[in-house]
């Protein structure tokens, strides 16, 4: 599945997308898979409550299941104005 990073987390990652290639159930599985890679992700994902998600472009949670997703998203809140 492509992971996509937006905003300050692309930053702390280090790269705007890549590809994951992971038998995982939910998107929680893939933040700590992705936690125990390196610290730049530790950093990235340290308060889940500053993230939202989105699986295949829909807004979505960290205990969805990754079923059939192809695209992932990880994001700060926006906001307008």
């Amino acid at each position: 599945m492509d992971v996509l990073y937006f905003a300050w987390v692309r930053e702390r990652v280090g790269l705007p997308r890549e590809v994951i290639d992971a038998n995982l159930n939910t998107v929680m599985d893939l933040v700590e898979l992705l936690r125990e890679r390196e610290e730049r992700y530790v950093l990235a994902f340290a308060d889940l409550s500053v993230l939202r998600v989105a699986l295949d472009q829909k807004l979505s949670d960290f205990n969805a299941p990754l079923t059939d997703v192809r695209e992932v998203a990880f994001f700060p809140p926006m906001t307008g104005g």
